[in-house]
């Protein structure tokens, strides 16, 4: 019982370890080889963590083996346009210029049904909106809207906005985060303050951030 255990927690620090080098692509945003690895080192973990009379080894040589080809695979693809496409496949235009590509459909095994809740998954409810949808190597349909349905931006009345910037976490769960305040130059003192004004310590802060045009959100964390 105790070995399993044991065994159990290994291969998850493995996994995760292995997880973590092949990088930080949701789950939907995977590519073939890379869903194809996914699941393999899912089942290699799986035998060894469970029956104790295999070597733990005969999981953990074969997942770091499979770490090994999704890197070589990974080079591969950022040094060659063609394997990429070849490992990886190439986006296909479902939709051009308003109209359903009923080829494209085919070929890549979809229904009109299939295309519509894509679609939906967009915010895009009526197929009429549509210009282009095209379905990327991923799986995932990127749509683009018709000139007369997008939304309106400032570009389209000549506005330029304020810059924005992006907010910083100053303190989290009453950690300040002495990274983000370099990036904003600034130094604990300077922290100490501002949250003064909010009658309370960094260390009582749920949350203290600041966004780019020095406006501040602090929140004390309850007792």
């Amino acid at each position: 019982m105790l070995i399993t255990f044991f065994r159990a927690i290994v291969l998850y620090i493995l996994v995760l370890i292995v997880m973590r080098l092949m990088g930080k692509r949701e789950i939907g945003q995977l590519q073939p080889f890379e869903l194809a690895i996914s699941i393999m080192i899912a089942d290699l973990a799986s035998i060894p963590m469970t029956d104790t009379g295999v070597p733990i080894t005969n999981g953990i040589i074969p997942i770091l083996g499979l770490l090994v080809m999704h890197l070589l695979i990974s080079i591969i693809n950022m040094k060659s346009i063609n394997a990429r496409q070849i490992i990886c496949g190439k986006p296909r235009i479902l939709i051009y210029r308003g109209k359903i590509n009923e080829q494209a459909l085919k070929k890549e095994r979809f229904t009109i049904n299939e295309l519509q809740e894509r679609l939906r998954g967009n915010n895009i409810v009526n197929l009429g909106d549509v210009e282009y949808a095209i379905l990327e190597t991923s799986g995932q349909v990127t749509v683009i809207q018709k000139p007369e349905k997008r939304n309106t931006i400032p570009e389209d009345f000549n506005i330029t906005p304020e810059y924005e910037g992006i907010p910083y976490d100053l303190v989290v769960d009453g950690k300040i985060m002495y990274d983000n305040l370099q990036a904003i130059g600034k130094n604990e003192e300077w922290l100490k303050k501002q949250v003064e004004k909010f009658k309370m310590k960094p260390s009582e802060a749920l949350v203290v951030t600041i966004d780019g045009k020095g406006q501040f959100f602090c929140q004390k964390k309850e007792k």
